[in-house]
């Protein structure tokens, strides 16, 4: 992957893990109960809505999970969420990890703010992290937050300069603050690229728990729509309902641009990935993979760890070999990424 810092996704994910039933659902491989209020005990991660195998980031969470399990010699246990959930049932989740005796235990997602708050405030001896919230101010935990808009930018450039209908779409999942900055960034480049391309934007709902980041029927049907209404390049960043969107795509023969991960080297997208032209990634393999790190360390740290273009955190993947012959394009990409990384363009995060 050229823009962005190589994700251990494929590597990570290698790591096996035995699957057990837990008392609040999920799977887990543990390793021996130890005395060090968990510093070896391992890493436990609760999945946002969509679960494990979204193809986005609650699987490149598990890549990091893995990864560090597997170099640091621990244990490790994924938690699924439930259908409807409240805060009551995600703090009583990331209470029993942090009782059994996990550290770090990682959110993975903006909904387990008010959870990771308050159960972070109780225990504190254990490294809490939380990914796509920058809202809690703790000692004793890590917001692991990108600059989703700058990839998004670059998707916005390389939809622009892909298109020949001079029509593209945007999906998201669920309308609110963070996929709005996917939204704004992608609007952006592709109007500072070519004014004339048209975009058209639909959000599947307007709550998570109405199923917007985990339907891919949902996202499948807003992408035929957009498809049917003149767009050849269709953007995604709506989770496991993004499989509907790049599905919807290559039925059309038209071009998807995924999200989060690659998706180009997804195994459940495999039979579509001819027509993935890119995916605008963030490195939540590493975030996940890094908190784990700093506890192993005995040097973690509260506070927000901010991922950008710059640093690696976020770009575009370059996996398709048709994304890396479109020249033009390409050219394009470089000075996008100059003008943001010298700080000449700076991206919107809402419209």
């Amino acid at each position: 992957m050229r823009r962005v810092s190589r994700l251990a996704l494929a590597s990570a994910a290698t790591a096996a893990f035995a699957v057990t039933v837990s008392a609040c659902g999920g799977t887990s491989s543990d390793a021996a109960k130890s005395e060090d209020g968990g510093k070896k005990k391992g890493v436990a991660i609760a999945y946002d809505v969509g679960g494990a195998g979204d193809q986005s980031f609650n699987d490149a969470a598990t890549a990091g999970m893995d990864k560090a399990a597997a170099d640091f010699k621990i244990g490790k246990k994924a938690v699924e969420p439930n259908d409807g959930e409240s805060d009551a049932d995600k703090i009583q989740r990331l209470t029993e990890l942090a009782k059994q005796g996990y550290n770090p235990v990682i959110g993975v997602g903006f909904a387990y703010a008010p959870a990771v708050k308050e159960v972070a405030a109780k225990h504190p001896d254990v490294t809490f992290g939380i990914v796509d919230d920058a809202t809690i101010n703790a000692k004793n935990v890590a917001d692991l937050v990108f600059t989703e808009e700058q990839s998004s930018y670059l998707a916005g450039v390389a939809a622009a300069k892909a298109t020949k209908s001079k029509t593209v779409g945007f999906v998201g999942g669920v309308d609110n603050p963070l996929i709005r900055k996917f939204e704004a960034g992608f609007v952006q480049g592709v109007q500072a690229t070519d004014k004339s391309v048209k975009v058209k934007r639909q959000f599947l709902t307007d709550k998570p728990e109405d199923g917007g980041f985990s339907s891919p029927d949902k996202g499948k049907e807003a992408a035929s729509g957009q498809i049917e209404g003149g767009a050849d390049v269709v953007y995604h960043a709506a989770g496991l309902s993004g499989q509907g969107v790049i599905e919807a795509a290559a039925a059309k023969k038209v071009w998807a641009i995924g999200v989060d991960s690659d998706q180009y080297k997804q195994k459940a997208l495999d039979k579509y990935k001819k027509y993935i032209l890119t995916s605008a990634t963030k490195d939540v393999s590493g975030a996940v993979y890094n908190l784990v790190k700093s506890v192993q360390d005995d040097k973690a740290e509260g506070g927000v760890v901010r991922a950008d273009l710059k640093s690696g955190g976020v770009g575009l993947a370059d996996s398709n070999p048709e994304f890396m012959k479109m020249k033009d394009l390409q050219a394009a990409l470089k000075k996008a990424e100059q003008g943001i990384g010298s700080g000449k363009i700076k991206v919107k995060t809402k419209l």
